[in-house]
Parts: C-alpha cells; structure tokens; sequence
C-alpha cells in the first residue's frame, strides 16, 4: 500500500502543486485547508506536510497535537524563514523544515528519509551512509574498512546524529544530550567538533558532504549514498 500524506495549507495552488507532485511520486494524497480538518485527518495517514500560517490557528501549535495523533511525520512546508520558527517548528516534534519556494525533488527526498525512520530514533546496531559504517553498540567508525579514530566528544555527537539519521537536531538539543553533568555546552564547541568529524569522516577523499549544516538552526547526518549527493 503507498504512504498517504496529508497536505496542510490554505492556498489552492499549492495543495495542487503538491497533489501533483506527490501522486507522481506514487503516494496517496489527502488535503486539508485548517487546522481542524487536519486534525480531523491525521489519523489515517502517515506522513503531514504543514503549512504554518493556516486561517484557524498558528501551524506551530498542531506539530504536537499531529505527533499524539499517531506515528506521524510532520515535514513543515512554510515561507517562514526565521531560525526562531525552524528551531520551534523541531522543538516541537517536527521531523524536518523545507522552505517555500521549495525543490520538489528535494521534498520528496526529505519525505523518504523521514518515512524511513518514522519508529523513531536508531536504538542501536550499525548505521551505513556509503562506506562509512557507525557500529552504535561498540562505539567504532569505520570507512572504507580502516577504523576512524574520533574523540570521546566526536563519537558521542556522530552517535546522536547517527541515531537519528536524516533528521535535523538543533544545537540546542545536541549541546543537551553531548555536554552533560559540569561540562560548559557552548555552541562554539559543537562547531569544532563538528569541524573535526567532518575532517575525519571525509578525509582524504571527500565523497560528498556528511553532516549537513542547517545554517543557525543545527546540524543532520545526510542520508542516502553520499556519491549522489
């Protein structure tokens, strides 16, 4: 059976756009115009697109009534392009955050790696992107089979993003997870370390970027066979 996806937005024209876009793709579509007939329609799908400025109330408040309804993605579609509204947007639940005017092919791509890990986060086991496999369990990085060797700090933040492969974190939540107990979590020290993974990970022959920076909002491991990225 194909995904259904349920698209979120007062404007005629892009709920078209999308419903072209997404039946090419092979998914089921279903369309709302507020926030009460999504709600309303949540249940029955498993993917939402989310436009944030509906007439009835702000998007932001439905990503955490959309997440209860059930193991639901939320992909927020939204011309809002503070950082504030895309940090909220993923505090609340939010799996990712695309801008208008957006790419629909790299809508789509983004929709395939949320489905994917739609049960959540990586429990555990060996997370591969390429020929960089990340053993969650042993705490091993290995590219091309030669070991990579990280840092305590560099494994702990490469496992969060690892865990939740595809998905963007903020800095806030990787400095909470990674930098704990007496340790000063600063953001100036989360870019280094990121520095030096993605020195490490790509090194010598960078085969398309690793980690994606969202620009102030945080950080994702790119999923997918980083030769077509």
């Amino acid at each position: 059976m194909p995904a259904t996806v349920l698209v979120v937005d007062d404007d005629v024209a892009i709920r078209r756009l999308l419903r072209n876009t997404l039946e090419r793709a092979g998914y089921a579509v279903v369309e709302a115009m507020n926030a009460q007939a999504a709600l309303a329609a949540a249940g029955a799908c498993d993917a939402v697109l989310l436009d944030l400025g509906l007439p009835d109330r702000d998007g932001l408040s439905l990503i955490p009534l959309l997440r209860r309804a059930g193991d639901t993605v939320v992909l927020v579609v939204s011309a809002r392009e503070a950082t504030a509204e895309k940090v909220a947007a993923l505090d609340l639940g939010a799996d990712d955050y695309v801008t208008k005017p957006f790419d629909s092919d790299e809508l789509l791509a983004r929709l395939r790696v949320a489905l994917r890990h739609r049960g959540g986060a990586v429990p555990g086991g060996i997370v591969r992107r390429g020929d960089l496999a990340i053993d969650l369990d042993r705490r091993t990085v290995t590219r091309a089979g030669a070991e990579v060797h990280l840092t305590r700090k560099e494994h702990d933040v490469l496992a969060l993003l690892a865990r939740h492969i595809g998905r963007v974190l903020t800095h806030e939540k990787i400095l909470a997870a990674a930098w704990t107990g007496e340790e000063e979590a600063r953001v100036e020290y989360l870019r280094i370390v990121i520095r030096n993974l993605r020195q490490k990970l790509e090194a010598p022959a960078p085969i398309g970027s690793v980690i994606a920076n969202e620009l102030g909002v945080g950080y994702r491991l790119r999923a997918g066979d980083p030769r077509q990225m």
